[in-house]
């Protein structure tokens, strides 16, 4: 992380404290991740499971997440000063000093832990842990700043959700549940080059080697195309592998065509050197997690 001036911390209210650390936590990101674990819970339960194991491991899956998140905002302030898209972040804008951030991030790290391993199962909290550990040093200190890839294996942290969810209902980490966790690592390039297109510039300016810095429009869309296929695929393979029914299969189906038809338009446009429109991709990857789950959820609870 290179050197930066820390700006002066202007004098706090207690709103503006509170607000400044909920910000570090990136609750947008958290709301994404919660809504893969929910219906990997009910799907591992093949059920509702209890609304208190369902609580508890939201609380504790939500405090890991913005762990991760505020000590990424922690090491990453310098880019994030450099970048439009996060320069009135808490750091950056000094509501937070970076010790305070560190402190907090690190604190919402151990009570993470804690109350998983006491509350739902040491599994789910070692996996927790686990995410925690490989966002912060694989991703964030690791790869983001050194390689085109980080985006790819780091987004690897961003899956664990749902082994975690599948563990805290039962015990074990099952292969319905790494065929999840493949969806997700798959879905997670489209999803995040989609809007590192958009801000192309920002990440340039900050010289953090997104794929779209460093390989291009066109090869970038190419990528999007080929792990939206293997997306697609491995959402299929979840059907028979977790013996779902109709509902989850017509739902995969239509969802994935869709997601290949935005894919693929976003790279002909590339191609044929068109404005291409990314954050529609984007915005569509949400939907089409929140649905395909959502669609898992119905499936089980229906039959």
């Amino acid at each position: 992380m290179t050197a930066l001036a820390e700006a002066p911390v202007a004098r706090r209210t207690f709103g503006d404290l509170a607000r400044g650390y909920l910000a570090l936590t990136k609750p947008r990101i958290i709301e994404l991740l919660l809504v893969t674990t929910v219906p990997t819970m009910i799907v591992a339960a093949r059920g509702m499971p209890s609304l208190w194991l369902v609580l508890a491991t939201l609380v504790g899956g939500s405090f890991a997440a913005g762990s991760a998140n505020t000590i990424n905002c922690y090491v990453d302030r310098d880019i994030d000063q450099r970048m439009h898209r996060t320069e009135r972040r808490p750091l950056p804008k000094s509501v937070v000093t970076p010790e305070e951030a560190l402190r907090f991030g690190v604190v919402l790290g151990l009570v993470a832990t804690l109350w998983l391993g006491l509350l739902v199962n040491w599994l789910s909290a070692g996996l927790a842990l686990a995410a925690i550990g490989f966002y912060v040093f694989v991703y964030t200190l690791g790869m983001k700043r050194t390689t085109p890839s980080n985006i790819v294996i780091g987004g690897a942290a961003g899956c664990m959700p749902v082994l975690i969810g599948w563990a805290a209902v039962t015990g074990r980490v099952e292969l319905p549940a790494f065929v999840l966790f493949a969806v997700v690592f798959y879905w997670t390039p489209p999803h995040f080059w989609a809007l590192a297109i958009r801000f192309r510039d920002d990440y340039a300016a900050a010289d953090v080697p997104m794929l779209p810095v460093v390989a291009g429009l066109t090869e970038t869309a190419r990528q999007i195309v080929l792990y939206s296929w293997a997306m697609v695929a491995v959402s299929l393979l979840f059907y028979p592998v977790a013996r779902m029914g109709l509902v989850y299969l017509v739902s995969s189906v239509v969802l994935g065509a869709t997601f290949l038809r935005e894919a693929h338009s976003l790279a002909s446009r590339a191609r044929r050197d068109l404005p291409v429109k990314p954050m529609r991709l984007f915005h569509w990857s949400i939907t089409y997690l929140t649905l395909l789950f959502a669609a898992m959820a119905v499936d089980q609870l229906v039959r």
